[in-house]
């Protein structure tokens, strides 16, 4: 039966983010049909949320707002979906149906659904998707109201495995079954039904005609490693403060196995496996590793891109890089074979690598044991890395941070982000305990992190001792400080307007920020010379990390802003509530995209 018409409590700000695009029913934009999601089974919805988080499904607007997400977010995001009962009546799926009329062969398309084709072993639609074709809970989703070429584009996606799911991947086997022919009007035929609602689950409904992975239990983790050695354990936790995983696990990949892709001005360069496998790290010694990070050297003795950030890592002590590398020989291994680098000539040679080093490295005097006191400089200059990306490049890529990146001033792009000064701003005063949960829950009062950082909290910081976090912080206060901008800003009304229809009710008229939404008046951010974090944010909307201090972040869908309308926004920003931080062109906002 069609849903039925109701009214549904507002949603919970973590899900703003999602209802920006999908809204109550699904809509049309500039990139395609976004579907609906309110009122699928939630065991479906979490089940995509997961395989756009970890690559199964390619999207890089979803991607990007799961990639800090706990299971546990994802799953309190199903659930409030599933949760609500949109009028179906009318869709947008109806009136295009009825536009491209029904198929010449509907009967036909219709036993197929219905009964399925034996020879072929195609199991009917109707017998997984529910009689209404409306969904099964709590993991099935329905067929109906959706549009025929949204339908056909996943069909495709399948046939052509651009879209993937747990094996054994049901759908996929399915789409390979049906002929290339039958694909459009079967989609057209899907797309004339009455929109139905998900049926509960009836008993024997995990009895499928055929076995689907995506309706199985996540495989059991694998056992527990034995208890590591201290030595090892010690190198567990220096392994979270360097964020070894970060770089080394690809999206949806094994943890230290490799293949993530990194664009840089040269070209691109793939992260190699950490694992204690043959195509990893099996057979390296504790002097092998050491060289590595102390000298930029491989095992045979090739010099390593400096992407690798050894310009750092030089200023690890070699007891921690013992410890660090025998947690490492702990991990599983997993074969997998290095992807090759994709650099241009002649940044791919050994000779361009002798004469970077020559020119920009020289190999640190690493400590011993630091007191207490020092121990926030030597985090910050090595296990920490933070130079790496707060200090600015030359044009050959070296870090102008001064040595084990005394100067952080902010740099970049990187990954289209900008990385903001670490100098204290002269006159702007955060307490300890807001800078504290700014890089523990990646929220604070005065602002959220997002972007590449939002990945540094998600996956190190929020691990990190509570002591060594406060020694870090003692640190960077005590770098030079910096000067406040003294530009001043012609208020836009035109960004008044946009601020008080599309901000104010998350973060105040004034923006002294609301319950869980960051304040806007004092933001830092704001005040940064480059605004491509914040037309980021415009464009593409984003959640905080999933912390434990943070379980289920609030979010903020793409505004979808003209050039001169997130210009204006900008500026009103950027010159209210006492800022000082210069007005914003179209043009800026253009480059930034």
């Amino acid at each position: 039966m069609p849903f039925a018409a109701r009214a549904n409590p507002p949603p919970p700000d973590a899900a703003r983010a999602c209802m920006a695009c999908h809204g109550e029913q699904g809509r049309a934009s500039r990139e395609g049909y976004v579907p609906r999601i309110a009122g699928k089974p939630a065991g479906y919805l979490e089940q995509q949320l997961l395989n756009f988080r970890d690559g199964r499904r390619a999207h890089a607007g979803m991607a990007y707002l799961l990639e800090n997400q706990s299971d546990a977010a994802l799953r309190a995001l199903a659930q409030h979906f599933a949760a609500q009962r949109p009028p179906l009546g009318g869709t947008a799926a109806a009136a295009q149906a009825s536009r491209d009329g029904r198929p010449a062969d509907s009967a036909s398309l219709a036993r197929l659904v219905r009964e399925g084709d034996p020879a072929r072993r195609l199991p009917a639609c109707a017998a997984c998707h529910g009689e209404q074709l409306g969904g099964v809970a709590p993991g099935v989703p329905g067929l109906t109201g959706l549009p025929a070429d949204y339908l056909l584009a996943q069909l495709g996606a399948w046939r052509e495995s651009k879209r993937r799911a747990r094996e054994p991947d049901c759908m996929a086997q399915i789409v390979q079954r049906l002929r290339p022919e039958e694909l459009a009007p079967l989609a057209r035929w899907l797309a004339a039904q009455t929109p139905a609602e998900p049926q509960p689950e009836l008993p024997g409904a995990e009895r499928l005609p055929m076995d689907c992975g995506a309706l199985q239990p996540a495989p059991a983790a694998p056992a527990e490693p034995a208890a590591p050695s201290p030595l090892a354990a010690r190198g567990a936790y220096l392994a979270r403060l360097g964020n070894c995983a970060g770089c080394h696990t690809a999206q949806g990949g094994r943890a230290y196995a490799g293949g993530r892709a990194f664009d840089t001005p040269f070209g691109r360069v793939m992260a190699g496996n950490l694992t204690p496998h043959a195509s990893g790290l099996a057979g390296w010694s504790t002097d092998d590793f050491w060289r590595a990070l102390h000298q930029g050297r491989s095992r045979d003795g090739r010099r390593l891109l400096p992407v690798f950030p050894y310009e750092s890592f030089t200023h690890i002590s070699r007891a921690d890089a013992d410890a660090l590398f025998a947690h490492l020989q702990t991990l599983t291994p997993v074969a997998q074979a290095n992807a090759p680098h994709a650099l241009r000539f002649p940044f791919n040679t050994q000779a361009a690598l002798a004469l970077w080093q020559t020119l920009f490295f020289r190999p640190g005097t690493p400590a011993a044991e630091l007191p207490a006191a020092e121990r926030g400089a030597y985090l910050v200059k090595g296990l920490g890395h933070c130079a790496a990306c707060h200090a600015p490049r030359n044009a050959l890529g070296a870090s102008q941070g001064g040595l084990g990146g005394a100067r952080m001033p902010g740099g970049g792009p990187f990954d289209g982000w900008w990385a903001p000064s670490l100098h204290p701003v002269r006159g702007q005063v955060f307490s300890e305990a807001e800078r504290l949960a700014l890089l523990r829950d990646g929220v604070a009062r005065h602002g959220s992190v997002s972007g590449p950082m939002a990945t540094v909290v998600a996956q190190s910081l929020q691990h990190w001792q509570e002591d060594d976090l406060r020694a870090v912080l003692r640190h960077l206060q005590a770098l030079p400080p910096r000067e406040a901008p003294t530009l001043p800003t012609p208020l836009s009304e035109r960004g008044a307007r946009l601020y008080a229809q599309r901000c104010a009710d998350c973060h105040g008229a004034q923006g002294e920020g609301r319950t869980g939404h960051p304040r806007l008046a004092g933001n830092p951010t704001l005040l940064e010379p480059s605004v491509v974090n914040l037309v980021k944010l415009l464009d593409h909307g984003g959640f905080a990390p999933a912390t434990r201090g943070n379980p289920l972040p609030r979010g903020m869908g793409p505004q979808g802003l003209s050039d001169e309308d997130a210009a204006a926004l900008l500026t009103h920003l950027r010159g209210s509530w006492g800022h000082r931080g210069g007005a914003v062109t179209a043009l800026d906002v253009l480059k930034a995209r």
